[in-house]
């Protein structure tokens, strides 16, 4: 297993820039980067490290890995696209098909500029949390989640989806798009629905349970069809079988699904919960890496959403110094 770090581009205001979080992560150690566009944040200009309003660019996407090698990293994956780019795609709407097809492309561009990993998500809403964050170790804040905060909350996207049309759409795009990543040599996977609960905003959130999970990877059986494995959000799933996220990581470890891993933990399954830090909440990371030792997975582990302490920054370059030193000395102890 390696130690990786992911974020943004670092090029929206009040963002470290791009270079200065490159080195950070050189500095504290690490060997591999995530790089991510988060739902909701533009496109074009605004996504100044990989220009495009509509798809990706290999010339672009080989600048970027050659950027993150400048620094002595390995670029091991990027973490989704703007919304924009597939909205349609999940919510079958009349521009889905000319989607599909830029979204071929921009697959075909990552895998082609020498990018292993594409990790995106199926929630059109975006990540929901409580508009307030929430009180913890001595007066630090972390971000939190109560339902029955944004049950009522008004359609985000102009009416109520069922969710039958949403797995039909899944479906849909996971049968077109699974062969033409493994034509190209690239791993694709989606993130779980954070928070997983069963809908908001008028759309159901698909990928909320450990059935759920294993009903995507059966759509088409190929090492292509996997799963970017937040192992924070699959702690948070309440009906999962057996021994909760422990057997999930075994399940899906076993079966080579995990592409890589956000290493972090929370307060408790199901909701409402609130973030932790990397060693309070209710998951025991020390036997959650045994497992991910156990059954072979060699990917990366990334630290994500740490706590808000006195004096840190926009990114978080404290709580994730902390996060990334805790998950080393575990390597450390766990690697051979």
């Amino acid at each position: 297993m390696r130690l990786g770090f992911n974020f943004v581009n670092g090029t929206n205001p009040g963002d470290t820039p791009l270079d200065e979080l490159l080195t950070f992560s050189a500095q504290y150690g690490a060997t591999d980067i995530v790089l991510q566009s988060y739902t909701g944040m533009g496109v074009g200009e605004n996504w100044a490290v990989v220009p495009g309003d509509k798809r990706w660019e290999q010339k672009d996407l080989e600048a970027l890995r050659k950027r993150v090698e400048s620094h002595g990293l390995h670029l091991e994956a990027l973490e989704n696209v703007p919304s924009a780019f597939y909205d349609q795609i999940m919510l079958g709407g009349p521009d889905r098909d000319e989607q599909i097809e830029n979204m071929i492309h921009t697959v075909r561009s990552i895998a082609r500029a020498g990018i292993p990993i594409f990790g995106y998500n199926w929630m059109p809403s975006g990540v929901w949390r409580n508009a307030v964050n929430s009180p913890s170790r001595a007066g630090t804040s972390v971000t939190a989640y109560d339902h029955s905060e944004h049950i009522n909350h008004e359609l985000t996207h102009g009416r109520v989806y069922s969710e039958e049309e949403m797995w039909e759409n899944l479906e849909y795009w996971i049968k077109i798009i699974t062969p033409v990543a493994e034509e190209e040599g690239i791993r694709i996977g989606i993130h779980p629905a954070d928070p997983p609960v069963d809908s908001v905003g008028g759309v159901p959130r698909l990928l909320n349970s450990f059935t759920n999970y294993k009903r995507l990877i059966e759509i088409v059986d190929s090492p292509s069809n996997a799963i970017e494995f937040c192992q924070g959000t699959f702690s948070e799933m309440a009906d999962a079988e057996g021994d909760g996220i422990y057997d999930m990581i075994r399940y899906f470890g076993e079966r080579k699904k995990i592409l890589y891993v956000h290493f972090r933990n929370v307060s408790n399954a199901g909701e409402p919960f609130v973030e932790e830090f990397i060693n309070t909440g209710h998951v025991d990371m020390i036997r959650a890496l045994k497992i991910y030792k156990e059954v072979g997975f060699d990917g990366v582990l990334v630290n994500d959403h740490v706590p808000v302490t006195t004096g840190d920054t926009q990114w978080g370059h404290q709580g994730r110094a902390y996060a990334n030193g805790y998950i080393q000395a575990l390597l450390d102890v766990f690697d051979d």
